[in-house]
């Protein structure tokens, strides 16, 4: 007995060292690609040195002699930190994520290869400047001169990632960078998912009732708005969603881009000279899409947010010019039903009769296994879409295909002149001019330079005909000429507010514009609610400041909830009619007592959020389920709040959503809150205890910044994703979308990865921060140094001064001429 102790001793202390081992290989292996900052390359391409200052916050200041070697260094500065991200960026747009992820993201790769991004790409290379086509080669060589400096010094093939999936990576290109550009337009546009939902709706509802689930602005007359129920006569498929693809880059119903900017002249400022705020919400991720950076051209430098794959600023300053951006909202994209020819599926119904599809065949690969063939088809339309993309088989008739046609895919768009020129231009007239050439993403750009501001929305809407039977709000017959797009709206008729009287322009995704349709933009919103609290605490104020801005660039109070909870709760206040007493009464009273005295603060560290959120939660579940049906209600998961607020205050008859139409009772509002409200409070009662104190909001709320395969993987995925609690909602302005979803429909999943004040009074106090840190490499110290700051609202400072710059830098690295 004693040697067989002995000899499990001996294995017990073997596999321990085994397994050090194993640990000391992989870490060995891994830091092998940690960013040097601290280093002088020899690269090829260069005019001359460039200089890559790293400051305490590894954000990167670069300086060089030309615009080339500028965009030079930020192309090698991106794949120093961010090389794994660029490659599944770049990989998403060709469709070629299965090559090393496999069969779980095979039906992405066949959508993108479908819509063909990076064919479109390709061909708008050609279309922009000579002097951007230069700034996209420029920074391509960046690139590959870090890919090259990987491959000669041994550094660990770039990023931990190429240890766990192919090593092989391509040089960096011009159309690798376009394609980025339209992979960011396809994430920002929703409205091709919200034509879904609206047929599936029109199929189960009748029009007054479509209206309170799914309101537009403009409103329609009812003579005016046919619905896809009236155009096609199918029965609804009411089925669950399939599971997402991983890696899927079409946004699901309600969560495409969002923002907040806004900006006050001299007049409305304290410092004498205009102020401007801007906070872009995106998915949350690991590493953040954002990259904070400093390019110092030789006529001077630019500073803010970048993407890795783009070369330049995408939102940030200069010396004297300042720009954000919101998504605009513009209804971009238009699904059409097509009508295959019934003796020949390879032609479809056209106004002059049937015409071929247009089909090509592609090879996508899939892992180890063998190549797919996928035919992909076209109309005049646009491309016809595969399986469920954007849920279009659910609305489309047997017999039938689905035809998306989108701006974005219009190879004469030169968005990215727009990015180039942006960074140089010097006032608001020239930051105009650089909107000349975009088409997509439609995008508000909030503009100030030292005296004025204006908000332009950049990019085009196209322009339906008056007979049009969607008006862009569903998907129409392809066979009708009426329903065909008439070219563009003018950039003379985009929306625009420069220099207005007020001093002050706005925009949280809310409506820009009063026109009739066609002029319309849109009929479909980002925003009713965050544009409330962002009006009242922007004119509280005559004279604003840096502070002023910041703090409501982080306002946590919820004015969705200001509304709602009155509305809901008014026969529950102890001071109304009392509530049955059962298991749930001592919690109920707590819950209700709180919420009496609560101003709507969505704080991390109080309860009164979380009941409130589960309240709403239950109470839309329990309004929706009986008119809807399972499957569609259970898709229902994130609130609508002006849905619940028509139905409490019964516009137009909407409180007979209450009425369970089986039961043989008739329930009022007051007793489906009661139900939700009961709902709630076991649910919250079974996670977190019976104590309501003991609640807190950020135990739930919990921001999920995950590394998209690194968090996937056990034990690794604590270091790779980023989770920590957060205050803040839907509806806050500084917003942090919930997930809707099981395990954890509270999560914070869609939130602002960069924030950013420019005060011209004194530009050097302007503030800035991004979700993460700035390396993408999950072993550096800068992957997550910034997501403490960011949670609690805090900022860096990021200076034009290269004094400042280099007093605390943490490196420099130069990059030399190769021989020189």
């Amino acid at each position: 007995m004693a040697t067989l102790f002995k000899w499990l001793v001996r294995a017990f202390v073997g596999l321990i060292v085994l397994g050090l081992l194993v640990l000391a290989l992989v870490w060995y292996l891994a830091s092998g690609s940690l960013p040097q900052y601290d280093n002088r390359v020899e690269v090829t391409g260069l005019g001359s040195t460039v200089e890559i200052v790293r400051d305490h916050n590894a954000v990167p200041h670069i300086f060089a002699e030309t615009d080339e070697d500028v965009y030079f260094g930020l192309g090698y500065t991106h794949a120093q930190d961010r090389l794994w991200q660029m490659t599944v960026l770049r990989r998403t747009a060709q469709g070629r994520l299965s090559e090393i992820f496999g069969e779980a993201t095979f039906d992405t790769d066949v959508l993108l290869r479908t819509l063909d991004i990076y064919g479109v790409a390709r061909q708008m290379v050609e279309h922009q400047s000579p002097d951007t086509q230069a700034a996209l080669r420029a920074y391509s060589a960046g690139v590959n001169a870090r890919l090259t400096q990987v491959r000669e010094e041994a550094l660990g093939r770039g990023s931990p990632e190429f240890f766990l999936f192919s090593r092989e990576i391509s040089p960096w290109t011009p159309a690798d960078s376009v394609a980025v550009n339209r992979l960011m337009a396809l994430q920002l546009s929703g409205h091709a998912v919200s034509e879904v939902r609206r047929a599936e709706l029109s199929l189960l509802l009748p029009p007054d009732r479509l209206l309170d689930i799914m309101p537009e602005a403009p409103r329609l007359s009812s003579l005016a708005q046919p619905e896809f129920a009236d155009l096609f006569d199918m029965q609804p498929a009411n089925t669950p969603l399939p599971l997402r693809q991983a890696l899927d880059p079409v946004a699901e119903f309600g969560m495409a881009g969002a923002s907040n900017a806004w900006a006050v002249d001299a007049s409305r400022s304290a410092s004498d000279s205009s102020l401007l705020a801007n906070d872009p919400h995106l998915g949350l991720s690991a590493p953040s899409i954002w990259m904070l950076a400093r390019l110092e051209f030789p006529g001077g430098g630019a500073i803010g947010g970048t993407i890795p794959g783009m070369p330049g600023i995408i939102a940030g300053r200069n010396e004297s010019f300042a720009w954000g951006l919101t998504t605009a909202y513009t209804d971009d994209q238009d699904l059409y039903i097509e009508k295959l020819n019934p003796d020949n599926p390879g032609e479809y119904l056209t106004p002059d009769g049937y015409a071929a599809l247009t089909s090509r065949e592609v090879l996508i690969g899939v892992g180890d296994a063998p190549a797919r063939t996928v035919t992909l088809r076209r109309t005049r339309h646009g491309p016809v879409l595969p399986g469920d993309a954007f849920g279009a088989n659910r609305i489309t008739p047997p017999g039938h295909v689905a035809a998306l046609a989108w701006t974005a895919l219009d190879p004469t768009d030169r968005s990215m002149d727009t990015l180039i020129e942006m960074q140089h231009a010097r006032n608001i007239d020239e930051g105009r001019r650089a909107l000349r050439g975009m088409i997509a993403p439609s995008q508000n750009f909030t503009m100030a330079d030292a005296n004025t501001v204006a908000m332009v929305v950049g990019g085009l809407a196209p322009l339906r005909q008056d007979s049009h039977q969607g008006m862009g709000r569903i998907p129409v017959p392809g066979w009708v000429a009426q329903n065909d797009w008439q070219g563009y709206v003018t950039r003379d008729q985009m929306p625009a507010d420069i220099d207005p009287r007020s001093g002050l322009v706005l925009n949280t995704n809310n409506r820009t514009t009063n026109r009739a349709f066609p002029y319309h933009l849109s009929h479909v919103w980002g925003d009713t609610q965050r544009i409330q609290r962002a009006r009242r605490l922007l004119a509280e104020r005559e004279f604003h400041t840096v502070d002023s801005f910041v703090e409501a660039q982080t306002d946590i109070v919820s004015q969705t909830a200001r509304i709602l909870l009155p509305l809901i709760g008014r026969d529950l206040w102890w001071t109304g009619s009392p509530v049955e007493d059962d298991a749930l009464a001592p919690l109920r009273q707590v819950a209700l007592e709180r919420l009496a005295e609560w101003n709507g603060e969505m704080s991390e560290h109080g309860p009164e959020p979380l009941i409130y959120a589960a309240w709403v939660r239950n109470l839309q579940r329990h309004l929706v389920r009986d008119e809807l049906g399972g499957a569609m209600a259970d898709r229902m998961t994130r609130l609508q709040p002006l849905f619940i607020e028509r139905v409490f205050r019964d516009v137009d008859g909407a409180s007979e959503w209450c009425n369970i139409s089986t039961s043989q009772v008739e329930e009022t509002c007051g007793d489906m809150a009661v139900r939700a409200l009961n709902d709630a409070l076991a649910e919250l009662r079974d996670t977190y205890g019976n104590r309501v104190e003991a609640w807190r909001w950020g135990d739930a709320h919990l921001a999920m910044q995950e590394h998209e395969v690194l968090g996937r993987i056990p034990g690794i995925a604590l270091i790779a994703s980023i989770v920590q609690p957060t205050g803040g909602g839907d509806d806050t302005l500084m917003r942090g979308q919930l997930s809707g979803a099981q395990p954890n429909p509270y999560a914070n999943v869609h939130a602002s990865g960069l924030r950013f004040v420019v005060d011209f009074g004194d530009p050097e106090n302007s503030r800035y921060i991004i979700s993460t840190g700035q390396s993408g490499h999950v072993l550096s110290r800068h992957y997550d140094d910034l997501a403490v700051l960011w949670r609690r609202g805090e900022y860096i400072p990021m200076s034009l001064s290269e004094d400042r710059a280099r007093a605390d830098a943490i490196g420099v690295t130069r990059l030399v001429p190769r021989g020189q």
